[in-house]
């Protein structure tokens, strides 16, 4: 069975995982393995996700699972997301007791639940169910995803989702391979969200991968061509996973990406400062 969810199409015998540790092959079709096995559950302000332009001074509960289908060098979720099924001592959450506590949560600011830490799409099935009940309760849904998935399964979670944050990680199909991503999945997914849902995009500008002023210049100029106030945060690089030998992004760099996005979008924000 070759698996349909992502760029990898893993070819998959009876019982094999997947790249991304969350999709399996059962009775000859993919199926999630980490459907409802949370391992993070925290209510965020919603400008940590981050969406600026979105119901913004409020809360989201934010909810995390296991699997990804990249393999960033400077990921800040390493333990979750390149964990497989037995990795982690997981909660197992069912979509009804998920919308039931993202609604017990609304006298605290809570306005919904957010899909994050992890890659949630590597897991569609779980977001989709879980989002149309949390819709059904009148509240919002978010999505922090890469966005390194097929149209199909973005369609799947399209009709629920009221918002996106998608990583842009760099502008280059080299750069996209270096990290385990496929940048034209990327881009067809942003613009078919910026047509359903409130987007935002950020990017880490990390040494050697994302910290070209040309590159961040395309970049910004492809964004504005789908709409020109789609939010974007360019978010400074700590040392992180396999990348600790490196030093923070220079902040000047930054002020200089930002000035240089700020000619082309309306919202530009820098991060980690």
């Amino acid at each position: 069975m070759i698996c349909p969810v992502c760029h990898h199409h893993c070819n998959l015998a009876e019982g094999q995982t997947g790249r991304c540790g969350a999709r399996r092959c059962e009775n000859g079709r993919s199926v999630s393995v980490n459907y409802g096995q949370v391992t993070a559950l925290a209510l965020d302000p919603i400008e940590k996700k981050p969406l600026y332009r979105f119901h913004p001074g409020t809360y989201i509960l934010s909810v995390g699972s296991f699997g990804c289908n990249m393999d960033c060098p400077f990921c800040q979720n390493t333990q979750i997301s390149q964990a497989r099924e037995g990795d982690l001592d997981t909660r197992a959450i069912s979509p009804e007791e998920l919308a039931e506590t993202a609604l017990s949560l609304v006298p605290q600011g809570n306005i919904g639940a957010a899909f994050t830490y992890n890659e949630p799409m590597v897991g569609f099935e779980y977001v989709r169910d879980a989002t149309r009940l949390i819709k059904e309760q009148d509240m919002q849904t978010a999505i922090v995803t890469n966005g390194c998935v097929s149209q199909a399964a973005l369609h799947e979670v399209l009709p629920y989702a009221d918002a996106f944050n998608v990583d842009l990680k760099c502008f280059t199909a080299a750069g996209y391979r270096r990290l385990g991503g496929d940048l034209d999945m990327v881009k067809a997914f942003i613009e078919t969200a910026a047509k359903a849902a409130h987007v935002e995009v950020t990017t880490l500008v990390v040494p050697g991968i994302s910290d070209s002023e040309t590159e961040l210049d395309a970049m910004a100029r492809w964004l504005a061509a789908l709409d020109p106030e789609i939010p974007y945060h360019i978010t400074r690089f700590f040392p992180c996973r396999n990348m600790l030998a490196e030093r923070p992004t220079d902040p000047a760099l930054l002020y200089r990406m930002h000035d240089i996005a700020a000619n082309y979008l309306r919202y530009v924000y820098l991060g980690n400062l």
